[in-house]
């Protein structure tokens, strides 16, 4: 069995995390042909990121109670069996409806992984320890939405759309057997209350209350939704309007996505030392200079897939250094209620995130300023709330 405070253990939870990235990445490069195979608009064909974020907000908010009553490692079982078999589903599907239900299925099981990890981090860590092991975790995850469009860019290319699904149904499988033999059960001080809706909604409701929880919540949500704006138009910019191949635009999205690699690692180090609040200000800087970078290289025109890459890729930095603190910021104040507090957490941060995905989705044509709009709105937005919010947090921290 893994034992605390391992980097056995942080690796397998941050596996456990990276089930979301592989879900999104994996088959970006396929949107295009997907559209094309099941005869879709690209708007139908957004919604099956939409769907996607529903579900995983959806079943956060199912999985926090039952996880502080029942247990981590049962729920974290449960909820990749569900994930194996929508994944096969998905590969099976023969229309965009089909396909949209089951990736809605999907999420329903890879959301318990992501938020099972969190609340077993803050069964383990608290504070600004508990921020570093985010921070590690999300270095070791990084490395997932490295990976996972290149993969799907060869399987694209090789094997068609339904190739990815198949490779997420073997992850899946894998993830079940892991947990299986040497994860630990780490929840110490199990819920009394036996869970139904009413101990779900108290539990709920008293996390809600905490305005430094609400604080961090906002931060974390408001910077995540850019992630997806991006995700959701990066497939359909790169490769219908920039002329990229599938393979190239794995390449391309993969590029990107080592700012966050970057930005994590940066906030593993800075952390223990300036502590959460302050790391987050860094990072909100990096926020705002990557959206503002890429609205200027839509406005003067620029042609090369680079030009959105790179200020992506500082906006991803700043993503690395803001999401995993404001987790460990939000989680720190409930030992007792870490699977409420991190469900409530994931089900606000998705849930904002399907929208701004939908709406970028829904206006995507003949250029990228959907995309660049919406990075940029959420980048600077968080910056401000940064700076509106400080007081709350450093009360918050002061009472710790």
């Amino acid at each position: 069995m893994l034992r605390p405070g391992t980097f056995a253990l942080t690796a397998t939870l941050a596996a456990l995390t990276a089930v979301g990235p592989l879900s999104t990445d994996m088959y970006l490069a396929s949107l295009p042909d997907i559209g094309r195979g099941l005869s879709a608009p690209i708007a139908q064909v957004q919604l099956t990121l939409s769907a996607y974020l529903i579900g995983f907000a959806v079943g956060q908010i199912i999985y926090g109670p039952i996880s502080d009553r029942h247990g981590r490692k049962p729920v974290l079982l449960a909820a990749l069996g569900l994930f194996a078999a929508a994944s096969l589903l998905c590969a099976l599907s023969t229309s965009i409806e089909m396909l949209i239900g089951a990736r809605f299925l999907q999420a329903l099981g890879g959301s318990g992984s992501i938020m099972v990890a969190r609340a077993i981090v803050r069964d383990l860590y608290s504070g600004a320890r508990a921020g570093r092991e985010l921070s590690v975790m999300g270095s070791v995850m990084a490395l997932a939405p490295v990976i996972a469009p290149l993969a799907g860019g060869v399987l694209q290319t090789a094997f068609g759309w339904r190739s990815s699904f198949v490779a997420l149904m073997l992850v899946g499988a894998a993830g079940i057997a892991t947990i299986w033999l040497i994860l630990p059960e780490t929840l110490k001080q199990r819920a009394v209350e036996p869970v139904s809706p009413a101990s779900m909604l108290r539990s709920y409701a008293i996390v809600a209350r905490n305005p430094a929880y609400l604080s961090y919540m906002a931060l974390a949500t408001a910077c995540y939704a850019g992630l997806f704006a991006w995700i959701s138009g990066a497939s359909f910019v790169l490769q219908n309007l920039y002329g990229l191949t599938p393979m190239n635009f794995g390449i391309a999205f993969a590029l990107s996505t080592v700012g966050y690699l970057i930005g994590t690692m940066l906030a593993a180090r800075l952390v223990t030392r300036l502590g959460l609040d302050r790391t987050i200000g860094f990072g909100c800087c990096a926020l705002a200079a990557g959206g503002l970078g890429l609205i200027g290289a839509v406005a003067f025109g620029f042609t090369t897939a680079a030009s959105l890459v790179v200020p992506v890729a500082v906006y991803l930095a700043g993503l690395g250094m803001v999401l995993p603190q404001s987790m460990a910021g939000a989680m720190t104040p409930f030992p007792e209620r870490a699977g409420a507090a991190s469900a409530l957490f994931g089900f606000v941060q998705q849930s904002i995130a399907a929208i701004c995905g939908a709406t970028v989705g829904l206006f995507l044509g003949h250029d990228a300023w959907p995309v660049a709009l919406a990075v940029a709105i959420m980048g600077v937005a968080t910056g401000v709330l940064w700076l509106l919010t400080r007081d709350v947090r450093a009360r918050a921290s002061a009472h710790i």
